[in-house]
């Protein structure tokens, strides 16, 4: 019953996408830039392999102390590092990078386990699926299946939602960036043909859809659920400027979410919805010509705010997906929109050049603005989104 209920789910998703119907044009200039900009990744990330100790994983770097800040495996980060080098190595076929991306996986597999993180999705799809896609591997399979179902120990079906925070047990806290952990949700079903998994990631969805969202489509950061009634008890945020403010980084999470919804399910509610969000941020007049968004599109101190170059490698990249799905004037709109922002991303305001910045690509994002910490400075992720959405331009350009 189980295989049978995923061949249906499978079939429908098929049905329901449509097949790109635009050609998108290359800008030439911008392809040769995107290979040079992989060729400076493949020494920066090798750089910054040589910085590290054996169990420690990038977090950022602060050039004010010339210092490299380091995690350990549990940090929700962990995966977008030996992610990054995987997805580099497609490209330049370094082994150097093949050999340091399974260095890490090694430290990091234990995580297949943790049930206290809701981010398994982060940690472990974009490392060890990332692998098991360029090498399938019984081992990599396993991985993958076991974070899966530990993700699914947090589902409360109560209240409709995976739990994001641990935090005291009235509050079931759950916040937009979790919609990047249903991916592998959605592989586990398919690996094993179980749909429990799919079920969780679809609810989970759905509720995110009606608590999460502002009748603008922006979305609030944080949901506080009562855990035995499913009832909202809040509604705030924890990174963003305030609780009915847009937090960039969030705006991200959540167009790039829901576009991975509808490319997995073919339901055209999570196209709406992913529409929505794009026409939000693009949309919104804080939002500079160069699409590379303030850390809030509410900040105070607009157009003096700080720029966040993650939440925009996020959006290109999401916008090089959904500009797939579009109606043709609003995927010439998505496409547009995400080349002018790797555009931007490749610029030396926010490059930085060989054998700087302690080795990341991209300089001028924002982590936790509130509490003071990772302000101006690299993050995995940034560079993590920046190369895949590199990646799919290419892809997309080629066609």
């Amino acid at each position: 019953m189980k295989n049978l209920i995923f061949a249906l789910c499978c079939i429908l998703s098929q049905v329901a996408i449509a097949q790109q119907k635009v050609k998108f044009k290359a800008d030439k200039q911008l392809l040769l830039t995107i290979n040079k900009n992989l060729a400076d990744a493949d020494a920066q990330y090798k750089y910054l392999a040589k910085q590290l100790k054996p169990q420690e994983f990038p977090k950022t770097y602060h050039a004010d102390q010339n210092k490299l800040e380091t995690s350990n495996s549990g940090w929700w980060c962990s995966g977008f590092y030996p992610g990054t080098l995987l997805n580099i190595y497609q490209q330049n076929h370094d082994k150097a990078l093949l050999t340091e991306a399974g260095r890490m996986m090694k430290v990091l597999e234990k995580e297949q386990y943790n049930t206290h993180t809701h981010d398994l999705g982060f940690m472990m799809y974009c490392s060890f699926g990332t692998a098991n896609k360029l090498n399938p591997s019984d081992e990599y399979r396993q991985i993958l299946i076991n974070s899966a179902k530990s993700l699914s120990t947090r589902f409360n079906p109560k209240v409709g939602a995976i739990k994001s925070w641990d935090s005291k047990p009235s509050d079931f806290l759950v916040i937009i960036d979790n919609m990047m952990n249903l991916e592998l949700l959605f592989w586990a079903t398919k690996a094993t043909g179980d749909s429990s998994f799919y079920k969780i990631a679809v609810t989970h969805a759905n509720t995110t859809i009606k608590n999460h969202y502002r009748p603008d489509y922006s979305s609030y950061h944080v949901i506080n659920y009562n855990p035995e009634t499913g009832a909202v008890q809040e509604k705030k945020t924890a990174q963003g400027y305030a609780n009915e403010s847009a937090w960039a980084r969030g705006q991200a999470w959540g167009l790039y979410g829901f576009t991975v919804m509808y490319r997995e399910t073919g339901d055209k509610k999570y196209l709406e919805q992913a529409n929505h969000i794009a026409r939000f941020i693009l949309n919104n007049p804080n939002l500079p010509a160069d699409k590379i968004p303030y850390w809030d599109f509410n900040a105070p101190n607009i157009p003096n705010a700080l720029r966040d170059a993650s939440a925009a490698a996020i959006m290109a990249s999401a916008l090089l997906e959904l500009c797939r799905y579009a109606n043709n004037a609003d995927a010439l709109k998505y496409f547009n929109s995400a080349q002018s922002i790797i555009k931007t991303l490749s610029s030396p305001a926010y490059k930085a050049a060989n054998g700087t910045n302690g080795g990341f690509l991209l300089k001028h994002s924002v982590g936790h603005f509130p509490a003071g910490t990772e302000i101006d400075v690299p993050l995995t992720y940034a560079d993590y989104y920046f190369v895949e959405a590199m990646q799919r331009y290419k892809s997309l350009v080629a066609k």
